[in-house]
């Protein structure tokens, strides 16, 4: 992410949307990479972060960008199937102004630079979806720029001395060699052979 200002997030925030239509109301109580999440929470988590990350690239602070995402348990509403792409649109938009990645802003109650912002909502649409994936036996191949932007935030993240696992966990060691996408997943504190049996 060379030159943050021509990161578009469309190509990845149209793959979390396809993903997120392909689950069944079935699916909702089903396990998840996350500890803790079913995937409806994940399904919460995802409506949440997108609305704070778009409102935090437009500077426009309040509650969405003030709350902390670990203060309870996201959960999905009865309009989570129409509002998530539509906020995905909105957030891809915002982050098209290269305002958006420039000054201040803020997200989840901490104040951080536009394009710091930036990078952590991409590495979330990134292993999120892949959280989604895994936990509804969908495909998944991320946006290219995308998991590459994701790879390396997480890279530089990776010898932070507290990995409590309310952001990241603890690092999963996987092969040089192994996929991008499958590197990134280790960073995150995810076991890239993860599935809803383990």
């Amino acid at each position: 992410m060379n030159d943050p200002t021509t990161f578009d997030f469309g190509p990845q925030t149209r793959i979390v949307a396809r993903l997120a239509a392909g689950v069944t109301d079935e699916q909702f109580a089903d396990p998840t990479p996350c500890p803790g999440m079913a995937v409806r929470n994940l399904l919460g988590h995802l409506v949440g972060l997108t609305v704070a990350f778009r409102d935090a690239g437009r500077k426009a602070l309040g509650p969405t960008t003030d709350t902390d995402p670990n203060a309870s348990a996201p959960d999905i509403g009865p309009g989570w199937r129409e509002e998530l792409p539509k906020v995905l649109d909105e957030l891809a938009d915002v982050w098209r102004d290269p305002a958006a990645w420039t000054g201040m802003t803020r997200a989840g109650g901490v104040d951080l630079p536009g394009a710091v912002a930036g990078a952590v909502a991409i590495n979330e649409l990134v292993i999120h979806a892949w959280d989604l994936a895994r936990a509804t036996g969908q495909p998944y191949d991320p946006d290219p720029a995308a998991l590459r932007a994701s790879y390396d935030f997480l890279l530089a993240a990776a010898d932070e001395p507290v990995r409590d696992g309310t952001l990241f966990g603890p690092v999963v060691t996987v092969p040089e060699d192994a996929p991008l996408l499958d590197r990134a997943v280790g960073l995150s504190g995810r076991d890239p052979h993860w599935t809803p049996m383990k």
